[in-house]
């Protein structure tokens, strides 16, 4: 199950797919005015026995809530670039983040609104994920072994649960 699970890894999408073949439409400019601003957030979790922190860092779109992308790896700076990268199509005016300070060190001065307040929505999505994936709880006995299964797992469910997508396993939907 482990080997089929490590296939699926290669079919996951860092982006919300959906959302992103709304912005290809004729009317771009109003798809994209409409995303005026985003969430950004990293959430930990341990791998290797607890020795080694994993972040998932996400962003959503600060009306609504969707996911707009999805990355996983060390809380440095440049992984948030590279999810800076995924969500530069999209073109956001406003991002609102904590007070780390890779938000500040790498977003136009303007760009930011840090504080506690308006990022509610996306601290308020790290509950549902850290109830369905026990190897996120905090206090637990379940962590994954290894860095690029903790990935997998996570992403099939980003992609079922935020993205809508159904990534077939046997031909049973997972």
């Amino acid at each position: 199950m482990i080997h089929e699970l490590k296939k699926k890894g290669a079919a996951l999408t860092p982006v919300n797919p959906p959302l992103v073949k709304t912005l290809h439409s004729s009317d771009v400019a109003v798809s994209l005015d409409r995303v005026d601003g985003a969430e950004v957030d990293e959430m930990g979790s341990l791998v290797g026995e607890k020795q080694e922190h994993r972040w998932r860092w996400h962003a959503i779109e600060h009306r609504t809530g969707a996911v707009l992308a999805s990355g996983f790896g060390q809380r440095q700076d440049e992984v948030f670039l590279q999810l800076q990268a995924l969500l530069e199509p999209l073109g956001i005016p406003r991002f609102f983040t904590d007070h780390w300070g890779a938000y500040a060190r790498h977003l136009a001065p303007e760009t930011p609104v840090p504080g506690k307040r308006k990022t509610q929505k996306i601290e308020r999505q790290h509950l549902p994920l850290r109830t369905r994936i026990k190897r996120l709880a905090r206090k637990t006995i379940c962590f994954s072994k290894s860095a690029a299964m903790h990935n997998i797992v996570i992403g099939l469910f980003v992609n079922r649960y935020e993205f809508g997508l159904f990534i077939y396993y046997y031909n049973i939907q997972i």
